[in-house]
C-alpha cells in the first residue's frame, strides 16, 4: 500500500502529518510520492500516523525473519556523529 493510500485509510490529512513532523504540507506531499527514502524517514512518517515500522525478510522457503538492525536509528545516528567513517577494504 502506498503511503498516501495508508494515510487516507487512516483518515489523516497531510496537514495533520505535517504538524506532527514539524514540516510543511507540501513536504508531506513530496514524501508520499517518493519511491526511495531513508528508513528513518519512513519510520518517522509512519509514527506520525500512529504506526510502528517493522522490517522483515521473506525467503523462498517461506521463512520470515524480522530485521532488528534499524530499531535504534536515533541512538545509532547520535553515535555516528562521534565516530569516524572507516572505508571497507
Amino acid at each position: 500500500m502506498r503511503l498516501q493510500e495508508l494515510r487516507t485509510a487512516k483518515r489523516l490529512s497531510q496537514e495533520q502529518i505535517a504538524r506532527t513532523l514539524g514540516l510543511k504540507q507540501s513536504n508531506v506531499s513530496k514524501l508520499e510520492r517518493r519511491t526511495d527514502m531513508f528508513i528513518s524517514t519512513l519510520r518517522r512518517f509512519l509514527e506520525a500516523m500512529g504506526a510502528e515500522l517493522e522490517i522483515t525478510a521473506r525467503f523462498s522457503d517461506e521463512e520470515v525473519v524480522r530485521i532488528t538492525q534499524f530499531e535504534d536509528l536515533d541512538r545509532d545516528a547520535e553515535l555516528a556523529d562521534d565516530e569516524p567513517v572507516v572505508p571497507s577494504t
